[in-house]
C-alpha cells in the first residue's frame, strides 16, 4: 500500500496500520495492557515498515531527502546499538583516520547487516571527507 501526505500522521489517520515488532497494534497499547504485561518495551520499538511508510509520505510531500533518511533508518532498526555508535563516531569529522576506515565500516554494514543504503551513505562520506581533508585527528 502506497502512502501519501494525506496519511500523515499515521498514528491518527491509520492507527490500525501502526504495529510494533511483535505485531501489537497501536490500539493495543493501553495502560491496562502495560500493567498486565501484555505490552512491553519491545512493543513500543519502531519497525522498518513504519519508517518506510513515513518515507513514502515524505516522498509524496516533495521531501526526497527526508524519504532517503527514513529508508536508511529502516535499515538500521535491527543493527546492534554498539555498531551504530561505532559508525557514528567514525562519521564525526576528524575521528576516522583514513578513508579505508569508513570503507571498512560500509562493507561491514552491507555484509553483516544488509544495510545497503547506509553503506552507500558511509562510502559517500568517505569520498567527501577525503576531498575536504577531514581525516586528520583533531583532538
Amino acid at each position: 500500500m502506497s502512502r501519501t501526505r494525506a496519511d500523515y500522521p499515521l498514528a491518527e489517520t491509520q492507527p490500525q496500520a501502526v504495529e510494533g515488532p511483535r505485531g501489537k497494534r497501536l490500539s493495543d497499547v493501553t495502560l491496562d495492557a502495560v500493567l498486565d504485561g501484555r505490552i512491553t518495551m519491545e512493543d513500543l520499538r519502531i519497525t522498518p515498515g513504519a519508517l518506510l511508510a513515513q518515507g513514502e509520505i515524505a516522498r509524496d510531500a516533495g521531501r526526497p531527502a527526508l524519504a532517503r533518511n527514513f529508508a536508511r533508518a529502516a535499515e538500521l532498526v535491527n543493527v546492534p546499538q554498539d555498531v551504530i555508535m561505532q559508525v557514528y563516531e567514525l562519521l564525526r569529522p576528524g575521528r576516522a583516520r583514513s578513508k579505508q576506515q569508513l570503507i571498512d565500516a560500509a562493507l561491514m554494514l552491507r555484509q553483516s547487516h544488509q544495510a545497503h543504503l547506509m553503506a552507500e551513505f558511509v562510502e559517500e562520506a568517505a569520498q567527501v571527507y577525503e576531498e575536504r581533508g577531514l581525516f586528520t585527528f583533531r583532538f
